[in-house]
């Protein structure tokens, strides 16, 4: 784990970081809303998560609510395709209209600085630290920091990743 700043008192929405077609993602237009922060692949067995992922955004979008794809391709190679076939896949495949980053890197001596503000936080079975896969998934609350992080194989529409979802809406 590195030295950095872990992100326990900071707001991760003032990282930056660049769009996946070009210029900034810009997360601090995310203020006052929730994000879930998902390190997503095109050629993973989880792959099929962006389904669930798009559902979530469809449902919780209009109460202030956003998916943020981050591609990563540090796991087997599972993202190796260019910012344009990363987009046309997500949009052909799933139908993915939720916002998505560059690729970058979640662990290791690359990992990007939003990284560094969210490995800090533990799941409900005590894991921090690096990103163990495809798919880890950390819900940010409307003031910024991370309130909930959950395994790569919990599915999105999961009850405890709804349930988090909703309270940081209520």
């Amino acid at each position: 784990m590195t030295t950095t700043d872990n992100g326990a008192g900071a707001s991760v929405l003032d990282v930056e970081i660049g769009a996946l077609q070009g210029g900034t993602a810009d997360l601090s237009q995310y203020a006052g809303k929730a994000v879930l922060v998902v390190n997503v692949a095109s050629k993973c067995g989880l792959t099929p998560q962006y389904a669930g992922l798009e559902r979530l955004q469809e449902r919780y979008a209009p109460l202030g609510f956003t998916v943020l794809g981050v591609p990563c391709n540090q796991f087997l190679g599972q993202e190796p395709g260019s910012a344009e076939e990363i987009a046309e896949f997500c949009s052909a495949t799933y139908g993915v209209t939720f916002p998505m980053t560059e690729k970058i890197e979640v662990n290791g001596e690359g990992r990007h600085p939003l990284y560094d503000r969210l490995v800090g936080h533990a799941d409900a079975e005590g894991h921090s630290g690096d990103i163990r896969w495809n798919f880890e998934k950390f819900l940010i609350g409307k003031d910024g920091k991370v309130v909930a992080r959950f395994s790569p194989q919990t599915e999105p529409e999961a009850a405890e990743v709804v349930a988090a979802i909703e309270a940081q809406l209520a």
